[in-house]
């Protein structure tokens, strides 16, 4: 079983993804267990503050350590071996080679920024891993705390229908998913490419390997930059 431990100024955020599809199935087969956590359950400040005004003057508030660092030890004493992940836009990114290497681990503590981010002490001290989603801004870490679980439970054995589902997927092997069609034949006048009609494996294949190079050429080209060749 994988845990997954999440530190969350919005619990709420939480409430539907994990009650539909696979995360549901994985949960409910208890191949994962989801633990979400109020971080200000760990503030010390009367009015359960957990942030404040930056050190060097700048726009928005950041997280202050107090909090998190309590939180994360609490955390740790409950799962010894866990792996402490911050999300942070100044992190590594976050790709399916990244999921691959963590999803050998069995326990994670997530923790989810917000505001400008959390007090680097954190991240220098406590934290194992800093990851990122890619290079945009969204509102708050719980967004990429979904993706982690989400990416790292596909991976996990008996909980895909088929096992071999998530080899042929994107970003597997560096490159980008070929295309694919299904029922009917024909639609808006356009026909399935004859090739997938065939029954010729050995075509069938040569076809989606052209149809990956050219996927991944066309709208990730940075992919093939990183020694991953068609």
């Amino acid at each position: 079983m994988r845990v997954f431990s999440v530190l969350t100024l919005f619990p709420d955020f939480f409430d539907g993804p994990f009650r539909v599809s696979m995360l549901k199935r994985a949960i409910e087969n208890k191949l994962v267990k989801v633990e979400v956590n109020n971080l200000r359950d760990w503030s010390r400040d009367k009015h359960r503050k957990t942030d404040a005004h930056p050190y060097g003057g700048g726009a928005g508030m950041v997280m202050t350590p107090q909090p998190l660092h309590d939180a994360i030890r609490a955390m740790k004493k409950k799962y010894r071996t866990a792996k402490v992940v911050v999300f942070s836009a100044k992190g590594r990114l976050m790709d399916q080679a990244v999921l691959r290497e963590l999803s050998r681990h069995k326990r994670f503590i997530l923790v989810a920024g917000h505001y400008e981010g959390i007090d680097e002490r954190i991240a220098d001290y406590d934290a194992d891993f800093e990851l990122s989603m890619g290079n945009y801004v969204v509102t708050g870490g719980e967004y990429a705390c979904l993706v982690f679980i989400d990416g790292i439970t596909r991976l996990l054995k008996g909980v895909l229908h088929n096992e071999a589902s998530h080899q042929d997927e994107s970003f597997e092997d560096g490159l980008l998913e070929y295309d694919q069609y299904t029922r009917p034949e024909v639609f808006m006048n356009r026909r399935v490419p004859e090739v997938l009609l065939s029954g010729d494996h050995a075509k069938i294949r040569a076809w989606r390997k052209e149809s990956r190079d050219k996927n991944t050429l066309e709208n990730r080209p940075d992919l093939l930059c990183k020694g991953e060749t068609p």
